[in-house]
């Protein structure tokens, strides 16, 4: 307002304008509060403290509290007993048949619940009236079941932990034997498995392993968050036994191949047995054991516990499975119209005559029926009816890739074989120690 106009003014309305003036400048200048300042907070870890009024005047009223928020809940860990099912559990844990039913019935996700096994960890959540309010059940490393009551129902849904998956490097010659080698070169028992599994069909890992032979493994690491759980695949991988090296890497197929797109695998396993040793070799003019006369020994004799399963070598049909008292239990499979493989000496038989059966199949357990000295597997291996020796005898190959899919192969086992020749190139001058480095590739 123009200081002539404020001039003209009464006098009234002069002083009130004044007054006014003066009452805004204090509420500007005076802070809200001053004359009753808040202590400075002093909390001390480990003690509760009661919630100022204003926090808690941000939650729902009593009525429309969230239920979990009211209640009290007990949680219970259970394992899975032998011959125990889910209703045993329950009655374990006091909980009764219709709450079960009610939730193994409540939506396809807690189907499964009615079929868990040993070993199986299972989380109950328990309020204060004994009602299950929550069930929490690992499945695995980075998968979770939870199922919540909601309201009168029971809801599932599954929480997924991301794995991270990293590439290791391990390498070893070998001074005593191939699984020693291994483990110093910090591989896991499935890892030593899938490496002999790998070049089992080249290499026998029983006998023909020697003082110099050398191995490189290129596979998969992985992590939840930040915690390792355990290998992946073996990616890539080279073996040198008696001088001759041979080198795997693993297609997009989940199959291993030469580096060119030649099948690792072949028609046959070199053995159907995981053996401790060879008791009697292939040999045309051995003297029979219990007999003491010149016999042909037509197989070979592989030497584990009772029980140990036989699996058949090769795709087939079951040509005849019984019983007599020289072989014993037996299993003969015709494979196609040139190849058979014989299995005598089983405790039991896994099939019968007439049946189809996979390589890597159970046939039958080893044992020592029919007329033997001890237990073990006698193996025979015929081409066209004529017997060979099962151990040295040339393997049909399984189907290599063709076409497209084995140019892109062949550009993946490049960049494979790359890592690895770097890998080894590092590690050089370790010389022929066992060594295992990590790597975050």
């Amino acid at each position: 307002m123009p200081l002539k106009k404020l001039a003209a003014l009464p006098k009234l309305h002069k002083l009130t304008i004044g007054a006014l003036s003066a009452f805004v400048v204090l509420l500007i200048l005076v802070p809200d509060g001053a004359s009753t300042p808040r202590p400075e907070p002093n909390f001390e870890l480990g003690k509760h403290y009661p919630l100022p009024v204003d926090a808690v005047s941000l939650l729902p009223p009593e009525g429309e509290m969230p239920a979990q928020f009211k209640r009290h809940i007990n949680w219970q860990s259970y394992e899975v007993q032998h011959g125990e099912s889910m209703a045993l559990l329950f009655n374990r844990a006091g909980l009764s048949p219709t709450t079960l039913y009610r939730l193994v019935n409540a939506d396809e996700g807690t189907k499964s619940l009615a079929y868990l096994k040993p070993g199986d960890e299972v989380r109950l959540g328990v309020d204060e009236s004994g009602e299950l309010v929550q069930l929490i059940q690992p499945r695995g490393t980075n998968e979770t079941l939870i199922v919540s009551k909601v309201d009168d129902k029971y809801q599932s849904r599954i929480e997924t932990k991301n794995i991270d998956t990293q590439l290791n490097f391990a390498r070893a010659t070998i001074k005593s034997n191939f699984w020693q080698a291994a483990t110093d070169a910090g591989l896991d028992p499935n890892q030593i498995m899938q490496l002999a599994g790998i070049f089992g069909w080249d290499v026998d890992f029983a006998l023909d392993i020697r003082e110099g032979d050398s191995f490189s493994v290129l596979y998969e690491e992985e992590f939840v968050e930040g915690e390792h759980i355990g290998s992946g695949n073996i990616l890539a991988a080279t073996f040198t036994n008696r001088g001759d090296t041979f080198t795997a890497v693993r297609a997009k197929n989940g199959k291993y191949y030469t580096p060119t797109g030649k099948a690792m695998k072949k028609a046959f396993l070199r053995s159907p047995v995981n053996f401790r040793y060879v008791s009697s070799n292939f040999n045309p003019r051995r003297l029979h054991p219990v007999t003491g006369r010149v016999k042909p020994h037509r197989g070979t004799d592989y030497v584990a516990p009772v029980g140990t399963p036989i699996k058949a070598a090769g795709d087939g049909v079951v040509m005849k499975a019984s019983y007599n008292r020289f072989n014993g239990n037996y299993v003969f499979i015709r494979h196609s119209s040139t190849y058979i493989t014989k299995y005598l000496h089983l405790t039991k038989r896994k099939v019968k005559t007439g049946q189809r059966v996979k390589q890597g199949d159970i046939i039958g357990t080893l044992g020592a029926t029919g007329r033997v000295t001890g237990a073990h597997l006698h193996y025979e291996f015929l081409v066209n009816g004529v017997h060979k020796n099962p151990r040295t005898v040339q393997l049909p190959e399984a189907k290599s890739l063709q076409g497209q899919e084995k140019q892109a192969f062949v550009r993946l086992a490049e960049s494979r074989m790359a890592q690895l020749s770097k890998f080894n190139q590092l590690l050089a001058s370790v010389g022929p120690l066992s060594y295992h480095a990590n790597n975050g590739g």
